[in-house]
């Protein structure tokens, strides 16, 4: 869902599976967003994924860590949009509830 996408969501493994719901709840209620999930983070898909950055207005990338692939998408799209973390550690999963509750954010257009 990201060719209209004005959000890229980008994440893998369980965090992908837990932001699809997310997205299509956010989908339901008008919001352009999608998910871009790597399926090996080596070597990153840089290609596939900087092809998005001429289109989305901002990327977020969704992990259970502390952001080590923000770099990754940062440089996979050479910067043109702001590039967001949203990250739980220690094992804690996300809830799709919490991943809308940022995609709503910032498709107000806010930062943070």
């Amino acid at each position: 869902m990201t060719d209209d996408a004005d959000i890229v969501i980008v994440a893998y493994g369980i965090t992908a599976r837990i932001a699809k719901t997310a997205i299509v709840n956010a989908r339901k209620k008008g919001i352009k967003v999608g998910l871009f999930r790597p399926i090996t983070l080596y070597p990153y898909p840089k290609k596939q994924l900087g092809a998005l950055a001429d289109q989305a207005k901002c990327f977020i990338s969704i992990e259970m860590n502390m952001g080590q692939m923000l770099d990754d998408v940062k440089i996979a799209t050479e910067c043109k949009k702001p590039v967001y973390h949203f990250g739980r550690t220690g094992g804690v999963i996300p809830t799709p509830e919490e991943i809308l509750e940022r995609i709503e954010y910032y498709a107000g257009g806010e930062t943070k």
